[in-house]
């Protein structure tokens, strides 16, 4: 596979929630919730998310029984969640001798925009920094970013130079590009995770050759939410939904955007947002 860049004509990616609130997440499991449940309320729950299956597990409870569900929900992704997943599930899901908690992106908002009480987007501002960032060319968009995060889960776990695990940061995000009419996303999709703030002046290097560490520059995001799952309908309708939102869309780059992901790629309830990245 050809590595493939995350840098972009008019600026790098960045990641959301620097002010460690993120954005809304009412009525929504995040990943940051992965260690909070109990047996009895995954067992009580029935929702099915992948978030919600994610609790601490004992030592005596099947290792194999988060990778399984993992692999029942991909499924309906036509996403095959291979056996060596099952570490790095445990791992990311697990209390990891206290590390696991999430870390947000820094940023700074610089302005929101509201209608009627309803925001309708923000303008924040991102400094520089490291991300470790995956390209895939799968089939579809969800192919790509599920193939793409259980590869950067890899990395996060345990297969760094490091051999240790890294501690978990959010947003995910993918970086997609359009053609000039924002109808047709390109099959190749880049998936991106920052890394967290004790590994930004010396990151571990990947084992896997396909991931390549990134110095992203600052940049200077105008990004709105949305939930639901992530496809190539929904990011268009999204990309133009936004577009029509912004005063001068003209000063942001008008072919590659950032989805930025807060729940696991394959959650139907995903909790997303999406970014246009102001021109250089």
């Amino acid at each position: 596979m050809d590595r493939g860049g995350c840098q972009m004509n008019g600026g790098g990616g960045a990641g959301g929630g620097g002010d460690g609130s993120g954005p809304d997440r009412h009525g929504m499991i995040t990943l940051e919730d992965l260690e909070s449940f109990s047996e009895d309320q995954l067992s009580d729950s029935g929702n099915g998310s992948l978030e919600e299956e994610g609790e601490t597990m004992e030592e005596e409870e099947d290792p194999n029984r988060l990778l399984h569900y993992w692999q029942d929900v991909a499924r309906g992704h036509q996403v095959e969640v291979s056996q060596d997943m099952a570490e790095p599930i445990q791992q990311l899901t697990s209390n990891n001798q206290g590390r696991s908690s999430r870390e947000y992106v820094p940023f700074t908002l610089l302005a929101r925009k509201e209608k009627c009480g309803e925001l309708l987007y923000e303008k924040r501002h991102y400094e520089k920094g490291r991300w470790a960032c995956i390209t895939m060319r799968e089939d579809t968009y969800e192919q790509s970013i599920c193939y793409g995060f259980m590869r950067i889960m890899r990395y996060i776990c345990q297969q760094n130079s490091l051999g240790d695990y890294l501690g978990m940061t959010l947003p995910i995000v993918t970086v997609i590009r359009t053609d000039e009419n924002h109808s047709v996303v390109s099959n190749d999709v880049t998936v991106a995770y920052y890394l967290p703030t004790e590994h930004q002046a010396q990151p571990p290097q990947p084992s896997d050759s396909d991931i390549v560490i990134e110095n992203w520059p600052s940049t200077i995001v105008y990004t709105r939410a949305f939930t639901g799952p992530t496809n190539e309908v929904t990011i268009i309708n999204q990309i133009n939904a936004m577009a029509e939102l912004l005063d001068s869309p003209d000063v942001c780059v008008n072919d590659s955007f950032i989805v930025a992901g807060y729940t696991n790629p394959a959650h139907n309830n995903r909790q997303n947002e999406i970014w246009f990245l102001e021109r250089h």
